[in-house]
């Protein structure tokens, strides 16, 4: 049961990966445990003695089996970037430890095709992918997650064609 007052609870340290490919489009993957439904970017947390570059490489790997030779870091944000859990949904996702979570995004370069893209992995976050445009991406997260994927794209804008 978290407390009640939940601005107590810490934020969940975690990155965020934007993979664009030669098109400027970017990866997004349908959640496995949302079927028709919350559509996001590759994105987990951070091991203890991990530095955020290398979580995101990692993050990147397990979720859709893109190695890390095959991706060029182009930018990341300066600052971290946090978000709230829906007060119903923080008692259900990890243990209830955490209000949200704050991020550092990482914008890198698909240099690969999309067979080398494979989204069945070991533990499979996605059950379906596609290239997106950002608007397109915004419209599909699940709304507490729209105000961080609008800052990062436009964080990214630049780099985007934005």
């Amino acid at each position: 049961m978290p407390p009640k007052d939940l601005t107590a609870l810490p934020y969940r340290k975690n990155v965020g990966i934007v993979l664009m490919n030669a098109e400027r489009r970017i990866f997004a993957g349908q959640r496995i445990d949302s079927p028709g439904a919350a559509w996001q970017m590759p994105q987990g947390g951070i091991d203890a003695g991990e530095k955020p570059k290398e979580a995101a490489l990692r993050e990147l790997f397990e979720e859709t089996g893109v190695r890390a030779d095959l991706v060029e870091k182009v930018a990341k944000t300066e600052d971290w970037i946090s978000y709230d859990l829906p007060e119903e949904l923080i008692g259900q996702i990890w243990g209830g430890k955490y209000r949200g979570q704050k991020q550092k995004w990482f914008l890198f370069r698909f240099l690969g095709s999309d067979s080398d893209v494979n989204i069945a992995t070991e533990h499979p976050e996605f059950s379906v992918w596609q290239w997106m445009d950002p608007a397109e991406l915004i419209e599909k997260i699940v709304p507490f997650k729209r105000e961080v994927y609008t800052r990062v794209f436009t964080d990214f804008g630049p780099h985007l064609g934005g």
